[in-house]
């Protein structure tokens, strides 16, 4: 008998963007989400590959699919600070957990690294970052802020 609520798998990438990431490009795009494509654009062109200090690109996989991808790069407007980026979880994902897991596990990194972490959130997925303790902080393209813990 199969598990009905099999645990979420996570992959750190490293040299190539995830199997099925084209198909949770293209849901994101319909959803009217642009930064999957900038994620796209900017890792074929070796502008963003989160292999700076502390930067990480992590996916999440259910069921042997790709259900979300989330990243941490460096924050250009804040000294010292990291930034949650190009974070998607596809729609029949969301509210299994993976979002969360992949997020804590992001975050997890950070705090060895900086005390603050930053995200320019959209507004549906406020309530999501700030149930992880994220606090409105709309300023330097952001929209929301963490301190370490």
């Amino acid at each position: 008998m199969g598990d009905d609520n099999p645990a979420p798998r996570f992959q750190h990438i490293v040299d190539a963007l995830p199997a099925g990431f084209d198909d949770l490009r293209t849901e994101a795009g319909e959803e009217g989400h642009r930064f999957v494509d900038r994620l796209a654009a900017d890792w074929a062109a070796g502008r963003m590959r989160f292999n700076g200090h502390g930067e990480m690109l992590l996916a999440g996989y259910m069921d042997g699919e790709l259900a979300g991808i989330g990243g941490l790069t460096t924050e250009p407007a804040v000294p010292g600070a990291l930034r949650m980026r190009r974070f998607y979880v596809r729609r029949s994902y969301r509210r299994s957990g993976v979002g969360r897991q992949l997020a804590l596990m992001l975050l997890e990194r950070t705090w060895s690294v900086t005390d603050l972490v930053t995200v320019n959130a959209q507004p549906d997925s406020f309530p999501f970052w700030q149930s992880l303790g994220f606090i409105p902080d709309p300023r330097d393209g952001r929209t929301h802020t963490q301190a370490g813990r």
